[in-house]
């Protein structure tokens, strides 16, 4: 067979699929509906988890390591130390932070500001505020970090507040287990929608089934159309599917932002990535044609022509 002929008949199969499909528009629409909210769901858990892990973004790089000076370690000595600090791997700023100034913010910000003053000499020690890289935040690269600064025997104590990083990290890993469990579970309803929707066809077509088959039609032949079938129905879901995240986006983007906004951050929606949108419509059309495949090749064994 040729190439030319080989294509001419998917041509043919495609076309009269669609054919099919646009003759009987209502059922039609109600099982593209059906997928597409069958791939929203999974495209929405997704888009949750990158927009989560966006908006906390600037919080896990803001995690601080407090370091606490002896009281007779001069500011000279701090600020030696925090030039050390400074050339350490994973570390992205060093803050100097000495103990008039700390005495200050105290003050101003602790509402003992009177009591303070009574005070014949500041309390509070030079301290030293340490921001790991972005990419040093796992508790580990914290934990030797810590390790590195208390060794110093200048140091007093090393506060890391590390333990809301390790939880949000956990929720973010929950979320994305969630998202795989939810996208195993519907991938395998679209199957059972698409396989339901091809034995149905394939129940009405039986007469013209048979008579292919009794002209020498093969089972590979009579399949063809309805792989199609299955094909234009993912595809058509994952375009259902791309429009109900597009208008969800854009119902929450307005209060998103007022939310924002009341925090002093420009914080916005993200959509979905371009990778996102191929990989929606690429399992769009892989479960579609699986589901056929599975349904047509289970029930045209079973149709067999009449002598």
């Amino acid at each position: 067979m040729s190439i030319a002929v080989y294509g001419t008949r998917h041509a043919q199969a495609f076309l009269g699929s669609l054919g099919r499909l646009a003759r009987s528009p209502f059922a039609t629409f109600l099982t593209v509906l059906v997928i597409g909210l069958a791939l929203a769901l999974p495209l929405a858990l997704q888009l949750l988890v990158t927009n989560a892990s966006r908006a906390t973004g600037g919080f896990t790089s803001a995690v601080d390591v407090s370091v606490y000076f002896k009281q007779n370690v001069a500011l000279a000595e701090v600020q030696q130390r925090a030039a050390n600090a400074r050339a350490q791997p994973g570390v992205a700023e060093v803050t100097v932070i000495s103990a008039d100034d700390a005495l200050k913010e105290f003050q101003k910000y602790s509402g003992f500001g009177a009591a303070l003053q009574a005070l014949e000499q500041n309390p509070l020690p030079n301290a030293l505020r340490v921001r790991p890289a972005a990419d040093a935040m796992s508790p580990s690269d914290l934990a030797r970090l810590e390790r590195y600064l208390a060794a110093w025997p200048e140091v007093d104590t090393v506060q890391v507040d590390s333990q809301w990083v390790e939880r949000l990290n956990a929720i973010l890993d929950v979320l994305k287990r969630v998202l795989l469990v939810a996208a195993v579970l519907l991938g395998a309803g679209v199957l059972a929608v698409v396989g339901n929707t091809v034995r149905l066809e394939i129940q009405n077509r039986r007469a013209e089934i048979e008579v292919v088959k009794l002209v020498g039609g093969s089972n590979a032949f009579v399949r063809r159309p309805f792989l199609y079938t299955g094909v234009i129905y993912g595809v058509t879901g994952a375009l259902v599917a791309w429009g109900v995240m597009a208008i969800a986006l854009g119902v929450l983007e307005g209060s998103v932002a007022n939310l924002a906004k009341l925090y002093g951050s420009q914080y916005a929606l993200a959509g979905p990535a371009a990778e996102e949108v191929l990989w929606l419509f690429a399992g769009g059309a892989v479960l579609g044609w699986l589901g056929a495949w599975i349904s047509a090749t289970r029930h045209l064994r079973r149709i067999e022509p009449r002598a």
